[in-house]
C-alpha cells in the first residue's frame, strides 16, 4: 500500500515494486493480515474525515481504504454509508467486469449522485436502501452477503422489515440473506 492519497496497491517482485490491481481476495486477506498496530501510524498521514471513516472497519478496512482512494467524492455518502463500499470495493464482480472500473463509478456519481450509484450497482435506487445500509452494526460486510443481500433488497418484505430496524445486526443480515441462499 503505497502513501495516502495515491493508494496504490504493489507487490515486490525481485526488487522491484509493482503496481497490482487487488481482487477482492487481496483486499480480504489485508485486512487481516494488517493488525492495528500497522493500521494506526499509515492513518497518521490520511486526512481526519477519511481517517475517521476508515477507523470504522475492521475485516473490510482494506476494502474501504481502495474505495475510498479510488473514488475520494464518494466519501460524503460512505461516511453516511459505509457499508457501501463494501459493495463498491466488489464492483467488478458483482457487475461482472474483469477489472475494476474506477472512473465510470465516479462518472455516474457525478451525474446521478448517490441513488445512482445504487442503480449501477444493481441496487434498489431509494432512501429505503440507504437506511437499510445505514443501519447495519458494523460496516464490515461478509462479501459473501453481497449477492444475496442485492438480491433480497428488492423484496418489498424484506425493505420494510429492515428499514424499521433501527440497528442490523449479523445475525438479521444472515438470517435475511439465508432466504436468498435457499432460493
Amino acid at each position: 500500500m503505497t502513501p495516502w492519497p495515491e493508494t496504490r496497491f504493489e507487490k515486490l517482485y525481485g526488487e522491484d515494486w509493482i503496481e497490482i490491481i487487488p481482487t477482492s481476495e487481496l483486499l480480504e486477506a489485508a485486512s487481516l493480515a494488517c493488525h492495528k498496530r500497522d493500521w494506526r501510524p499509515y492513518l497518521e498521514f490520511v486526512p481526519a474525515e477519511v481517517r475517521s471513516f476508515l477507523l470504522g472497519f475492521s475485516f473490510s478496512r482494506m476494502e474501504a481504504l481502495y474505495v475510498v482512494g479510488s473514488c475520494p467524492q464518494l466519501l460524503p455518502e460512505l461516511i453516511e454509508t459505509p457499508a457501501l463500499a463494501t459493495f463498491l470495493a466488489n464492483h467488478n464482480e458483482l457487475r461482472g467486469t474483469v477489472a475494476p472500473v474506477w472512473p465510470e463509478i465516479a462518472a455516474v456519481h457525478e451525474r446521478n449522485g448517490i441513488h445512482g450509484v445504487l442503480e449501477w450497482l444493481g441496487l434498489p435506487s431509494s432512501r429505503q436502501t440507504l437506511t437499510i445500509l445505514s443501519h447495519l452494526e458494523s460496516p464490515d460486510l461478509p462479501r459473501k452477503f453481497l449477492e444475496p443481500l442485492r438480491t433480497q433488497l428488492w423484496e418489498p418484505r424484506t425493505i420494510f422489515a429492515l428499514q424499521r430496524m433501527p440497528s442490523i445486526t449479523d445475525r438479521h443480515l444472515a438470517s435475511y440473506c439465508h432466504h436468498a441462499f435457499a432460493a
